[in-house]
């Protein structure tokens, strides 16, 4: 997810929401071009029709492509899934004003954390290397 926050405060955003385009919702939970295209023409099928099942999505997106970019929406909460329709919805302005106030409380608060405790199954530290050239070494 890239959301600009300088693109969404008021006066770039007075601007921006005088011609609303589907290619700025993409960019804002997609940076790659190619993944941001399809969520976004997905998008706008889904708008057009109003209500979408999966065997109607565009011929030029495989049907288990759709189907992982549109329950990444419903994850979003730009669309619902109800009876194998997907459908647009609102559900997404009440968990992002609920996160910015998260991120704010996070902000001020003066608590220790320990980020290993936190994340106890990740893989901490360094990769070994799997594989490619071996370092070459200088001979002279």
């Amino acid at each position: 997810m890239s959301i600009k926050y300088w693109e969404f405060e008021d006066a770039p955003f007075k601007n921006k929401v005088k011609s609303p385009n589907v290619r700025e919702i993409a960019k804002i939970f997609f940076d790659n071009e190619t993944e941001a295209y399809r969520f976004g023409l997905l998008l706008l099928e889904v708008k057009r029709r109003g209500k979408m099942r999966l065997k109607e999505a565009p011929s030029e997106i495989p049907i288990a492509t759709a189907k992982r970019y549109l329950d990444k929406a419903v994850e979003f909460g730009i669309l619902k899934h109800e009876s194998s329709e997907y459908s647009l919805t609102n559900r997404y302005t009440r968990p992002l004003v609920n996160i910015s106030a998260y991120i704010s409380e996070w902000m001020k608060s003066d608590a220790e954390e320990d980020i290993s405790i936190e994340f106890v199954n990740a893989k901490q530290g360094r990769q070994q290397k799997r594989g490619g050239r071996e370092p070459q070494t200088v001979e002279g």
